[in-house]
């Protein structure tokens, strides 16, 4: 028997494990506890010797011999000599035809699977090959948190300091489920005496602890923000040092065109104009320079957050008035008892919460799917950032922190592409501040340009373990762009719903037969400066490699090599973990991992400001503006109304056993969730005369889904809860597979209606009905 320490790779959470393996099989995986994410565990980790050993793997690579849209592809085994050939002709001569661009590279999640182990890889091949397009879910998944919290902040949210915080503030964010080392985390802060608010349409998880559980109606979370925003600005329960100093609220807007007061200075470079603020000492307007972050007066300043004036340009009487009011204006439209109205809370707990997020600094805070999969998820993750900057937290002990992580060397090779490329990428036309500018595409452009040629031909995908039929919105005309590609690569260690319309499958390594690199469990500062190589603890089965090694096995066969250190993966690593001063042998003996001693020091925008156009925190964005939208977070009119004939709200989360569509077929999970549930409130099924346990039906203006009736009093009256990701058999508990047409969440979301800056999708607030079903 033998036990190898590592961490388990299937999410984010990445909890420190131990591997017991005995006569060559994975036969246990329990928490590691001296790690720094090693005191959680979830079932799937645990279920990991199922999903290793499964008799559903797929193990050689295999080609399609029948027409796509057959209900049985005709798999034949091939060798990976063939299958490299054939991908690698296939895929010059889709360049060859229409470009490099004309083949899109798909990745699945690095949060939600263990395809981070690669995901840098997967990026430099499509680069290397000349491709900016990379098929990835990110805009209903991290882009939010991690990408378009810079509008506001110039970088991500960063990590909620748990060890020192006093309050936290968890918003469409259940980490019980999906995050298993932040849940534990939280409940020691807790037991430590932080206070604990979660924003969520069902009290599950931590929601059960909470100080403050919020019942919001999903899609109407941007109101509830600005509305307890607007009790702490009426109230003065916010830092005004912080957001005079280190935000953009001081900045004059003019009334007439929205944008910020200018006024025209000489400068070494020549003439240039500068924002301006109003001093409230001086009594003057003093002009601002955003590339250093200081004003060009003489300290000190005194500047006004709120204020109406009349300043002049060019002569011409300009009505002006400070960006931070305009901002209280906006949140002045949502008062308590208005905004309960809209967003289900009532208003006395809406100015509960502004006293709490007042009275228990220092604040953290964090938000994930929840509201990133909503038609109005750029401005709903601003409004919580501004409010969450009204507590003066940001980068501060017990607030949230850019912890320091081990620099590693970036392997995307970005700089491989050719200068104008990214800018070619799907979707970059009508969505610059989103996904497209990191050469991240949706389904939804995938589609449009293999069928229509919009922007350009697309011809061939070349994908690593994604499913959008079940994991991105109705799509209609998904299947018939994978039926029409000239060519469709797929790797993985299971065949999917998605695969099912692929030219050839590759054979991909559980990630226990593989190693992987972490640096950083995003958990403290203990946690953040954790570097890991994760071991392998058994042989690859059958044919399978990691995805890695496709990845270095193709770009050999497409003459690529040279970026990829000619094949020699060690090599590879030994260059991604060069900056850490960390060697390649230092990690493999010790498989725990290793602290380099990083320390993070807090408040770093006091040195360099905010990575932001005026080097502050942006309340109001022009940068936004720009492109057309809103400068400050606006919900006059609602995305998605309800009506009478869909009067509930839909939503959806994951559930502790499954994550996405995986898993579904492991007997030891399958066994304690069996089918499809949907959740409701006990008065709500009264109503339609649903009982526990009946099949009902669930309606919106796209389509019908079926699922097992739930009631629970911890869900709002107007919202249900169904779950999505139901395909799979399992042939050990005798449990059937599911029709995609029928009991597929997706079925009830289209496409059409998405967040104008990021292409999220509307999968949760949208309007539904529900229906006894007679029989399935």
């Amino acid at each position: 028997m033998g036990e190898i320490r590592g961490y388990c790779p299937l999410c984010i959470s990445k909890c420190g494990s131990i591997s017991t393996v005995e006569a060559g099989r994975l036969v246990r995986v329990r928490p590691d506890r001296d790690h720094p994410t090693g005191g959680s565990f979830c079932v799937k980790g645990r279920a990991a010797p199922e999903l290793v050993h499964s008799d559903r793997r797929v193990l050689y690579p295999m080609m399609r011999t029948r027409p796509k849209g057959e209900a049985d592809p005709g798999w034949r085994r091939v060798t990976w000599d063939e299958a490299l050939r054939f991908a690698a002709d296939r895929m010059r001569a889709s360049a060859d035809a229409h470009g490099a661009r004309s083949v899109v590279f798909g990745v699945t999640t690095p949060s939600g699977t263990a395809v981070a182990d690669a995901f840098g890889w997967i990026h430099r091949l499509a680069h290397a090959f000349g491709s900016p397009n990379v098929l990835f879910a990110t805009e209903n998944c991290n882009w939010h948190k991690d990408y378009a919290s810079a509008l506001t902040f110039g970088s991500g949210i960063g990590s909620p300091d748990f060890e020192r915080t006093g309050c936290l503030l968890f918003w469409g964010f259940n980490p019980s489920t999906t995050w298993p080392a932040y849940a534990r985390a939280a409940m020691e802060a807790k037991r430590r005496g932080a206070r604990l608010i979660v924003v969520d349409p069902r009290q599950v998880g931590l929601a059960s602890a909470a100080d403050q559980w919020l019942p919001v109606r999903p899609g109407s979370d941007g109101v509830l923000a600005l509305s307890i925003a607007g009790e702490m600005i009426q109230n003065g329960w916010f830092d005004k040092d912080f957001i005079a100093r280190w935000s953009n609220g001081p900045l004059l807007v003019r009334v007439d065109n929205g944008r910020f007061m200018t006024v025209e200075r000489a400068t070494p470079a020549g003439m240039r104009r500068f924002p301006m603020v109003w001093d409230s000492e001086r009594r003057r307007a003093v002009a601002y320079d955003p590339t250093c972050g200081e004003y060009l007066d003489e300290p000190p300043v005194s500047p006004a957050l709120f204020g109406d004036l009349v300043l002049h340009d060019q002569g011409e009487p300009v009505p002006c008035r400070t960006a931070f009011q305009c901002f209280a204006e906006r949140c002045a439209r949502y008062p308590p008892e208005r905004a309960a109205g809209r967003c289900g809370v009532p208003a006395r707990q809406i100015r509960e919460t502004a006293r709490l997020l007042h009275e228990s600094g220092p604040v953290s805070y964090f938000h994930w799917a929840g509201i990133c999969q909503q038609a109005d998820a750029t401005q709903s993750g601003r409004a919580i950032g501004l409010l969450y900057a009204l507590t003066g937290s940001l980068d501060a002990p017990g607030g949230n922190v850019r912890f320091a992580t081990p620099h590693l060397n970036d392997i995307a090779g970005f700089d491989l592409l050719p200068p104008d490329r990214l800018a070619m990428t799907l979707g970059r036309t009508e969505r610059p501040l989103g996904p497209p500018a990191k050469g991240w595409v949706t389904s939804r452009d995938f589609a449009r340009a293999v069928l229509e040629s919009e922007p350009y031909p697309v011809s061939g995908l070349m994908s690593f373990g994604a499913n959008p039929l079940l994991t991105k919105p109705n799509t209609p005309t998904l299947v018939p762009a994978l039926c029409a590609l000239d060519v469709y690569i797929h790797a993985d260690m299971f065949l999917n719903p998605t695969a099912d319309y692929a030219d050839l499958v590759l054979p991909v390594a559980s990630p226990w037969e593989r190693t992987g690199l972490a640096a950083g469990f995003q958990l403290g500062e203990r946690g953040s400066d954790w570097l890991q190589l994760r071991q392998a603890v058994l042989s690859p089965l059958g044919e399978s490699r990691s995805d890695t090694a496709i990845v270095f096995a193709l770009a050999e066969r497409l003459g690529l090599g040279e970026h990829f250190f000619d094949g020699n993966q060690r090599s590879g690593l030994r260059e991604v973990i060069a900056r850490t001063g960390v060697s390649l042998e230092d990690l493999e003996r010790h498989p725990e991992g290793l602290s380099l001693g990083l320390q993070t020091p807090y408040r770093s925008y006091l040195k360099d400001g905010f990575q932001t156009p005026t080097c502050r925190v942006e309340i109001y964005s022009e940068t936004l503006m720009d492109a057309g939208l809103s400068p400050l977070p606006d919900f006059e009119s609602e995305s998605l109304p309800s009506s009478d004939a869909f009067p509930l709200r839909l939503t959806t989360a994951k559930w502790p056993h499954y994550c996405h569509s995986q898993q579904h077929a492991l007997p030891t999970l399958r066994g304690k969730l069996p089918e499809p549930l949907v959740e409701l409130h006990p008065d709500t099924a009264k109503q339609q005369g649903i009982h526990e346990g009946d099949w009902i039906s669930i309606h919106s203006a796209v389509g019908t889904m079926h699922a097992r009736a739930s009631m629970t009093t911890r869900i709002a009256a107007d919202t249900v809860c169904a779950q999505y990701g139901w395909w799979e058999s399992c042939s050990r508990l005798g449990l059937p597979a599911y029709d995609l047409d029928r009991f597929n969440y997706n079925r009830l979301i289209d496409d059409e209606r998405f967040d104008p800056a990021s292409g999220s999708n509307a999968m949760r607030g949208y309007p539904c009905s529900i229906s006894r079903d007679v029989a399935v």
